[in-house]
């Protein structure tokens, strides 16, 4: 269930700071009874940055997929990383 506050809770910044990063989800904040500002934290928003990227990495690859472009082999990528970066 989000978290939404009305905006004259923002005076009480300790209380919004430990309630981000405790739900660790965003916190929408209204004004006159409308959405106006989502906060989060700094862990959250990194989070969610990541996931957009994941999702954009995974939907160009789905396309190189349907486009029939050259894919690589996982075996031999993973070969070639072991070989160039681990040393016994």
């Amino acid at each position: 269930m989000p978290e939404i506050r009305p905006i004259k809770d923002l005076r009480n910044t300790t209380e919004i700071s430990e309630l981000c990063h405790k739900s660790k989800e965003p916190i929408f904040i209204t004004k006159n009874g409308y959405g106006d500002l989502v906060i989060m934290s700094m862990e959250t928003y990194e989070r969610k940055l990541a996931k957009v990227d994941l999702y954009k990495k995974l939907a160009e690859a789905e396309n190189q997929i349907e486009n029939g472009e050259m894919l690589l082999d996982a075996e031999s990528v993973f070969k070639d990383l072991r070989e160039k970066h681990v040393k016994e």
